[in-house]
Parts: structure tokens; C-alpha cells; sequence
């Protein structure tokens, strides 16, 4: 892959190989320090896609680290990389293992347990941090709660070593990220973990007749999205990085197509890259003669939460194959109404890993739930999971899917 780094004209370029020389913003009271007693943390920011927009900006200002896990935002010990001006990134931009530098500071020797990436408000006239529904042109205001502007509490543990660089990436999941509330309006629930900046994962090419109809890739475990991307606009190819080494269920999604599943697909260490398909032979997606369905409903929380988002799921499993995930988003945070839509209506292709390319892809038979039944999954973190085996979308949408958690 190419262009992996962005290198905004106010940052140094941060590659991994790069001097401990600083750049960004000054750490916070260290400088004084004795070089033999230091190291230094460089922070990038990387993104899932999102789901149903074209583009979600956040306006970072601030990266601040402590030893403390549970220092608060007034206790001492915190060092600040600080963005000036403050930096704007449209989160969509950053696929396919690219990363956008945030900046630089030494670090006393150490363990550390905390993280804290902070965002601008939107204040004045000016959109800090927004959306672009798909579909439209206009930038849509994205609330920021003040919690998440006094910063998103990361606990991530790591050590830093005298003379050494540690990197770490921040990954950002748009798609869970972003929420509805309703009439029109959007809110931030940050959903970010903390990744080794060191590549690796699944690379390959999508065929470029499918472009333009909302591809989506994504690696899974037991029908659990671990990484997501877009392909190349250009190109096709894509690449899904920073895995843990394992074997990864690699599926492939866009509208008026067939889900594409590739199952077993082994990343065998933290550098190593396992190709799937080549820009000579790329993964073709089998166009489908019937429109696109749809399951809508509502989740309800019970008890009500004011800070747990719902998620809903519609997965497929084959019989003698895996179970995994076609589509997901979260449900609306007033009215727990949510909407899954382009769900393909015909029988997805299976095909099984093999280093001997291309992979030949089959319809198999005995596709459970059924070609357009779906099994769909609602959660939300201190909730209970529950699902509705069998919903069938062959002949007409469902709606009236309903589900109430309860812890």
C-alpha cells in the first residue's frame, strides 16, 4: 500500500523509522530531563469506515498521557501533545492502514495507563466536528458531549524505555461512533482502541466494476467485525491492518451484490501480510437481479441508560462455514429505532482460503438462515445480547423487529 502516512504541513513526518527528534506538541515538563532517563510516544490516528456517510470530521486539540489509570483531568502527572492550531480530519480519509500524525513528546521512563484524546467544541458558526449523511452535500453538526471534550478516557497500558520510541495508533470507529438522536441530528459515543503502529493483516483487490456501490471489507471472528475498510476508490485494492495473529473471516459487502465471504484466512504474526486476491485476478461480486432489502425496529434499554448505545446485527451463516456479519449500526438514541438497509436478497459466495490464487467461490447449499433470512442480533454493553433467529426478507422488508435488553 502507498501513501500510508498523511503529512500535514504543520507535523514532522512520522514514520516509524524517524529520529526521537520531537515534533508536535511539547511535553509537559519533562524537556528538563536528562536524556539517559527518557524515551518518547508518537501518536497517529487511524479509522474504521462509517456507516451511511460520507464523511465524519473531528477536530483533535490535544493527546494527553499519565502513568495513572485513574487520574482525573485536574490531577498531576499528565503530559500533553498539543495540536496548534488544532487539526480537522475527516475520519473516512484515513482507510486502508492510513494514518494521520498527531504529534511527539518524550516521556519519562515508565509504565503508563492512560490516554486522552481531546476535541474541539463546535462553537461560533464553525463545525468542529460533523457529518456528511450519504446521499447529501450538506455538513450536519456532530454533538460532542463535554465529557468527551475534556477528553476520551483511553486505558491502554504500556511502557516506555530510556532512548526508545514507542508508536501508537489510535483507531477510531466511526461506524460505531456516530449515533442518531433524531430528527435529523447526529451524536459522537467514541468507540476507539489503542493498535500497534506496525503493519500487518489481509491485503487484496476488488474487482472495479463494484466501485462506487458502497463496497465495505471487513475481517471477523465468530461473526465479530475486528477491522473494516474501504478499497481504494481507484484501484479496488484494499487492506485490512494492525490484526493480532489468527485466522480472520474476511467479508465482503456493496450495494445490489452478493455478501463475499473468504473464511480461514491466517495472519501468522504482527508483521506479516496474507494476500487474498491480486489486481490481475480481483475478488468479483455477483450483481443481483432482485433490489435490496431492508429490517427495521427499535431496541429499548431496560433499565434506560443515558450513555449505553444499542447495537444491531444482521448476520448469515453457512452450513458447513462461518457465521458472520452483513451489516450493523447503532440504534437512534431517542427512540431506539434503527434501520438496516441493502441487505442483499440473494445467497452470498463462500470461498476457502488458500494460498494458491484465485480463490474459487461457490453458492454452497444449505446456507443457514436461508439466501434473504437473516439472524438479527441486538447488544449493548452491561445488556444481554438477544436475537430473532429467522427473519425473512425474500418477498417483501421487515419491520416491527423489536428487542428490549435487560442486564
Amino acid at each position: 500500500m502507498k501513501n500510508l502516512f498523511k503529512k500535514p504541513g504543520i507535523y514532522c513526518a512520522l514514520f516509524l523509522i524517524t529520529s526521537l527528534a520531537g515534533c508536535g506538541g511539547g511535553g509537559g515538563g519533562y524537556s528538563s530531563t536528562p536524556m539517559a532517563t527518557t524515551g518518547t510516544l508518537n501518536v497517529s490516528l487511524t479509522d474504521a469506515p462509517a456507516c451511511g456517510f460520507d464523511a465524519v470530521n473531528v477536530t483533535v486539540t490535544k493527546v494527553r498521557i499519565n502513568q495513572s489509570g485513574s487520574a482525573a483531568d485536574t490531577d498531576a502527572g499528565w503530559t500533553d501533545i498539543t495540536l496548534n492550531p488544532a487539526l480537522k480530519i475527516n475520519l473516512l480519509s484515513l482507510t486502508n492502514g492510513t494514518l494521520e500524525a498527531l504529534g511527539q513528546t518524550p516521556l519519562a521512563a515508565g509504565h503508563y495507563s492512560q490516554i486522552r484524546l481531546l476535541l474541539d467544541p463546535n462553537t461560533g458558526t464553525g463545525l468542529a466536528n460533523s457529518v456528511v449523511p450519504t446521499g447529501s452535500t450538506a455538513e450536519v453538526s456532530l454533538d460532542t458531549p463535554s465529557a468527551v471534550q475534556s477528553g476520551i478516557k483511553l486505558i491502554n497500558e504500556f511502557d516506555v524505555a530510556a532512548g526508545q520510541r514507542v508508536d501508537l495508533v489510535l483507531d477510531f470507529d466511526a461506524c460505531k461512533s456516530i449515533v442518531t438522536k433524531g430528527n435529523g441530528k447526529y451524536a459522537l459515543k467514541p468507540v476507539i482502541k489503542v493498535v500497534p503502529a506496525i503493519l500487518n493483516g489481509i491485503d487484496g483487490f476488488v474487482s472495479t466494476a463494484a466501485l462506487g456501490n458502497h463496497v465495505a471489507v471487513s475481517a471477523q471472528q465468530n461473526g465479530t467485525i475486528i477491522s473494516s475498510t474501504t478499497p481504494n476508490a481507484t484501484t479496488g485494492e484494499f487492506l485490512l491492518t494492525r490484526l493480532a495473529p489468527g485466522n480472520y473471516d474476511v467479508v465482503i459487502t456493496a450495494d445490489n451484490r452478493a455478501a463475499t465471504v473468504i473464511s480461514g484466512v491466517p495472519v501468522a504474526s504482527t508483521t506479516s501480510t496474507t494476500v487474498i486476491s491480486s489486481s490481475a485476478a480481483p475478488i468479483n461480486l455477483l450483481t443481483s437481479a432482485t433490489l435490496p432489502g431492508s429490517i427495521s425496529g427499535t431496541v429499548t434499554l431496560s433499565p434506560a441508560s443515558a450513555t449505553e448505545v444499542a447495537y444491531v446485527a444482521a448476520k448469515q451463516s453457512f452450513a458447513a462455514g462461518p457465521t458472520v456479519t452483513i451489516k450493523y449500526q447503532g440504534a437512534d438514541l431517542s427512540s431506539g429505532a434503527y434501520t438496516l438497509s441493502n441487505l442483499p436478497t440473494v445467497a452470498p459466495q463462500l470461498g476457502i482460503y488458500s494460498a494458491t490464487l484465485p480463490i474459487v467461490f461457490t453458492t454452497p447449499a444449505g446456507t443457514l438462515p436461508g439466501t434473504a433470512k437473516y439472524r438479527v442480533e441486538a447488544s449493548a454493553t452491561g445488556y444481554t445480547t438477544k436475537a430473532n433467529a429467522s427473519v425473512d426478507i425474500s418477498a417483501a422488508n421487515q419491520s416491527g423487529i423489536d428487542f428490549t435488553l435487560t442486564p
